[in-house]
């Protein structure tokens, strides 16, 4: 049966999980031939956003016959053709090295001395390329399997952090180190268990080493026959990785609108996440999937600068290329009696929203965040903890460096993939990305020195003005003094002409 919440959906959706509810989860996946979309849902508000273009996949994961372009020793990398646009970037710590167990590591040698021009390397893209920047390779392969980390290279047995119990942890390792056949000829490669794995079976274990394994062996097979900029291996579909890596015990649903995607996940499933398949199910109502939560309406808001807070106060999202600063403000919110507990109840509401906006958007790299100043320390400390506790719940890696002596938080969360602005949005045709444009005035401006400039060098019979209609508007207008004094200075008469096609900036001066 297919629960249809409407009930949550008349709810106003909070940004933040009070800590006496229980966290659940609910996953939507809207797919279509073109794009596939995944709304994470916890506690009836929308969380996280993942989005995957048939045309635009992204490539992390992926494993690549590649050709060295060019090697940079001063910047300690390489350029790596691996049949994309452009040429990925390699630097030297992403190099695999052999180390010998016991002894201490060393620098890694120089990355002319590792690496030479028209090599042929086996390379992992471990980041997507992002605006200008090409994709980031590795050549310390990792396969990701359902409970296991493969690592062909390796031959070491590693636990994720997740798994507290340093007794458990132990047990765990014995039991994989007599699994894999440590030291048995043909069974080489290291593994590390994923945080699903602690309660998995020896039979689970060896079903997905045994998978890993194969996949690697294929992986080389075709590595030694193709040429270089060849794909060796494709990672994971985004509705793949939702049972693989987004699913767990606090999930309470996988709805999918896609009968026949339902039906190859569920198989999916069956063979590589069984515990997962027991919460998928297809949706068939007739409302489209996303307005059970109001997914598109979140996705929509997501887009804009300014973040409304229930209090009142709104938060303003800039994202730039180098960073990405969050300035709160308390708008109209008065319901405290003290000003100072005004400011503080706002800035408690922020954090909340602003842990929540990351993970929505997608935000990674440099980020600051400008607090409304406040007078007590306490305060900060209080705000500094919730915005902790909150980014405790984003799956991604987040540093906190606390408030600078200007009343600023930084932080960096780590970029994996691109924003959801840059993936559904493009610069504006019109400023090219500023977010401003030039006055009419000041584009007549720009006219009229134009004409001068040009009327110094050539002797046309007469200049004609092709612009958009509110400069041609202005110079007919407030600015016609200026231009009529600028015709008899040059003795040739400006005629005029509106181009509806052109943008505000946009003209012409035609030499007639």
């Amino acid at each position: 049966m297919i629960r249809d919440p409407v009930w949550r959906t008349s709810a106003p959706i909070t940004d933040h999980t009070p800590d006496t509810i229980r966290l659940v989860q609910d996953i939507l996946i809207n797919w279509s031939p073109q794009e596939t979309r995944v709304a994470v849902i916890e506690n009836g508000a929308v969380q996280e956003l993942h989005l995957e273009r048939t045309l635009e996949r992204g490539l992390v994961g992926n494993i690549y016959a590649g050709r060295v372009a060019r090697v940079l020793p001063g910047m300690q990398s390489a350029f790596v053709d691996i049949g994309l646009e452009r040429a990925a970037f390699l630097h030297v710590a992403d190099l695999h090295r052999d180390e010998v167990p016991g002894r201490e590591a060393a620098a890694p040698p120089p990355i002319e001395k590792q690496v030479f021009e028209g090599q042929t390397l086996v390379v992992q893209v471990i980041k997507d390329p992002i605006g200008t920047k090409g994709a980031r390779l590795s050549t310390q392969i990792s396969i990701a399997g359902r409970l296991l980390v493969f690592l062909p290279q390796d031959d070491r047995i590693g636990i994720s952090q997740k798994i507290g119990s340093q007794e458990l942890r132990e047990q765990l390792r014995s039991r994989m180190q007599a699994l894999a056949g440590d030291g048995e000829p043909g069974k080489g490669g290291g593994f590390i268990l994923r945080t699903n794995a602690e309660e998995a079976t020896d039979a689970e274990l060896a079903d997905d080493i045994a998978y890993l394994r194969k996949t690697w062996a294929a992986i080389r097979e075709r590595a030694f026959k193709a040429a270089p900029g060849t794909l060796l291996h494709l990672d994971l579909s985004l509705v793949q990785r939702v049972l693989r890596d987004l699913t767990h015990d606090q999930t309470h649903s996988v709805r999918i609108d896609s009968l026949m995607q339902y039906g190859l996940l569920k198989a999916f499933g069956e063979q590589y996440t069984p515990t997962s398949v027991a919460r998928l199910e297809h949706y068939s109502g007739e409302r489209p999937i996303f307005d059970l939560y109001g997914v598109d309406q979140e996705i929509e808001r997501a887009l804009a600068r300014r973040v409304d807070l229930k209090s009142g106060g709104y938060l303003i999202i800039d994202q730039t290329e180098a960073l990405t600063t969050i300035d709160v403000n308390t708008g109209g919110y008065v319901g405290a009696r003290n000003f100072d507990d005004t400011i503080f109840k706002t800035n408690l509401e922020a954090a909340q929203a602003i842990a929540r906006q990351l993970r929505l958007r997608n935000l990674g790299g440099i980020i600051i965040i400008d607090f409304i100043d406040m007078a007590r320390d306490e305060h900060q400390d209080a705000v500094l903890a919730e915005l902790r506790k909150q980014l405790a719940r984003d799956r991604t890696k987040i540093t906190v460096s606390g408030f600078t002596q200007l009343g600023l938080v930084e932080m960096t969360r780590k970029r994996t993939r691109e924003s959801l602005a840059h993936l559904l949005c493009e610069p504006c045709p019109t400023c090219q990305g500023k977010g401003q444009v030039k006055t009419p005035r000041s584009v007549c401006y720009d006219i009229l020195r134009e004409i001068l400039r040009e009327a110094r060098q050539f002797n046309p019979r007469e200049f004609r003005i092709v612009a958009s209609a509110a400069v041609v508007e202005m110079l007919l207008d407030e600015e016609s003094q200026h231009l009529a004094g600028l015709s008899d200075f040059i003795g040739k008469p400006v005629s005029l002409q509106t181009e509806p096609g052109l943008s505000p900036e946009q003209y012409d001066i035609v030499l007639m």
